[in-house]
């Protein structure tokens, strides 16, 4: 296994993002020292999953390089879980991500070559059943976080989670800056879980305008609904008014179906989704740049 995630140059994981993060997402990531991920069905196919991870790990690997990792969408209504976990297991991913369904049928394919598997959870009754499914660590995704979201505080999330968990966690919602990555650690998470701000980097698969967009909003910008995946999740105002929808009279939400979302991407092509940390980004860099200011920001909040 590559690089153990102690060894990271600053302790933050490229949160992955749907039709955002691929693969020049995820080598930039590594080879900026951090965990590059990106969701299994970006890749419209199982075919082309395994073309990006060819492309990964021939390019990923390196001493100075951080460990890639993939997000398997678990889910029931995704008929390519099993299929993307294969390909998963073929190419040894080092972290698995497992989100939107048990963990529990990925792991012991994941520990037979000693790979990691962590789960993405909302709140702590998930939390407490992936512990029960013998999960590496716990991505917790508290209320700001773009696209799919919590709606519970970070700071009680962390807090109530440590009293049965004692593994690794990961903190996500809303974090932009090196300072949030140290505040998370203080809180009592190993690692920081940043999203949205990699909407605004050269290597995101973000068209031009969306990633502007994210630039140019506030907080205030952040409308959470259901109503487009049937899961809350938080999304771009401007996006949604773009796409006809009434921000402050959204639809009841939407029946779950991660294979639909998939195969038919329009609406989220059309209407963006982005966290509460909007307001702390205000430039679109390549990555390598935006690792060099979370460094410097993060070393910065460590000796203060």
């Amino acid at each position: 296994m590559p690089r153990d995630l102690s060894r990271l140059r600053i302790p933050v994981i490229q949160a992955p993002m749907f039709l955002q993060s691929g693969p020049e997402m995820v080598i930039a990531s590594c080879k900026a020292g951090i965990v590059g991920t990106f969701p299994s069905v970006n890749a419209r196919t199982t075919e082309e999953l395994e073309r990006w991870l060819q492309q990964i790990t021939a390019a990923v690997g390196g001493e100075q390089d951080g460990p890639w990792a993939i997000n398997l969408m678990m889910h029931r209504s995704n008929t390519r879980r099993f299929e993307d976990l294969a390909l998963a297991v073929k190419y040894r991913a080092p972290l698995v991500i497992s989100a939107l369904g048990s963990p529990k049928e990925a792991i012991d394919e994941v520990h037979s070559y000693g790979g990691k598997v962590y789960a993405d959870v909302i709140d702590t009754r998930f939390a407490a059943k992936a512990v029960e499914a013998g999960v590496d660590g716990l991505v917790l995704v508290a209320a700001g976080a773009g696209g799919h979201t919590g709606q519970q505080a970070g700071f009680a999330f962390v807090e109530e989670v440590r009293q049965f968990w004692n593994g690794d966690i990961v903190l996500g919602g809303g974090i932009s800056s090196g300072r949030g990555v140290r505040a998370a650690q203080v809180l009592g998470a190993n690692y920081a879980y940043l999203g949205t701000r990699f909407i605004a980097t050269e290597e995101s698969m973000a068209v031009p305008e969306y990633k502007q967009m994210v630039v140019d909003a506030t907080g205030a910008d952040i409308i959470c609904s259901d109503a487009l995946t049937g899961v809350k999740a938080n999304w771009l105002r401007a996006s949604l008014v773009a796409a006809g929808y009434d921000p402050a009279n959204m639809p009841t939400g939407a029946t779950i179906d991660i294979a639909a979302s998939a195969s038919d991407s329009k609406r989220w092509r059309d209407v963006w989704s982005a966290g509460q940390g909007v307001g702390a980004i205000h430039d679109i860099l390549p990555i390598a740049a935006l690792i060099d200011r979370l460094e410097a920001e993060y070393r910065a909040a460590c000796e203060g």
